[in-house]
């Protein structure tokens, strides 16, 4: 058996960009068929026809992972699926806890809760019967140092957490492997904070270990692709903070919420 991706099928939700994007170039670097899973047509559309054309096998299939039809429909059409990543995420904005709405904690469960479930159980048959997977889904420091301005987001990626760590205790006996990762890394959603917060953001980088933010492709994407090989068969229910040490103190996250 390879130690790596090769031959195996991937699907990574929200890769049009970010650190889902990363996570399907490194795994598709490795020789994995991905499948860029995106909302977005013109970035996922994008995001395949780069890797294509690196010589890359890749493609993109559209889904609205909060839609459990669409996510059926993603999994019918991608068949056998050896490697899950679940990234997917659309946010709300940073708001204090009395400002967020049940329409908000409603939207994050359903892309933090709901989506991974769907998507998790749809190929756990095929993962049953041939007793080889590997789960991967995208958690947050957020939730774990209880950042501000996100309660609703907290609490989905923890509740996802709590999700993963019950489906590694449920699906080890099939060679199902089932674990998080909590990211830092430099993507676009960052840059959009730190273009409106940029000193909570130089603090924050400040006091990063490694005095930086971590690269999609080279720094997640070379974990995920760790997780998702044969090496990883005796590593399940774990959470990685792939964040250059940043979760060892704390992070700096202070936004400006306004006054009471």
């Amino acid at each position: 058996m390879p130690n790596e991706p090769n031959g195996r099928v991937a699907v990574v939700t929200g890769a049009g960009g970010g650190v889902g994007n990363g996570i399907a170039r490194r795994l598709a670097a490795q020789g994995a068929s991905v499948i860029i899973a995106e909302f977005d047509e013109e970035s996922g559309s994008a995001a395949a026809r780069e890797l294509v054309e690196q010589g890359l096998q890749a493609r993109f299939e559209p889904v609205d992972v909060t839609d459990r039809a669409s996510v059926n429909r993603l999994m019918a059409r991608a068949g056998k699926v050896d490697i899950l990543v679940n990234n997917a995420w659309r946010g709300s904005g940073v708001a204090r806890i009395e400002r967020k709405t049940d329409e908000q904690f409603d939207a994050a469960l359903r892309f933090g809760v709901y989506a991974t479930q769907w998507t998790m159980q749809a190929v756990f048959p095929h993962m049953k019967a041939q007793g080889w997977g590997r789960i991967i889904n995208i958690a947050s420091l957020n939730g774990v140092n209880a950042h501000m301005g996100s309660a609703d987001y907290n609490a989905a990626k923890e509740a996802l957490r709590a999700l993963t760590r019950t489906a590694a205790r449920e699906w080890a006996p099939y060679g199902i492997c089932c674990n998080v990762i909590c990211p830092a890394a430099m993507a676009a959603s960052t840059r959009r904070i730190m273009a409106g917060q940029p000193e909570m953001m130089e603090r924050i980088e400040a006091a990063n270990p490694m005095g930086r933010m971590g690269d999609p492709e080279a720094d997640i994407g070379g974990v995920a692709a760790f997780l998702a090989s044969d090496d990883c068969r005796y590593v399940t229910g774990n959470t990685l903070f792939v964040d250059g040490g940043a979760h060892i103190n704390g992070v700096a996250w202070a936004p400006d919420l306004g006054s009471d």
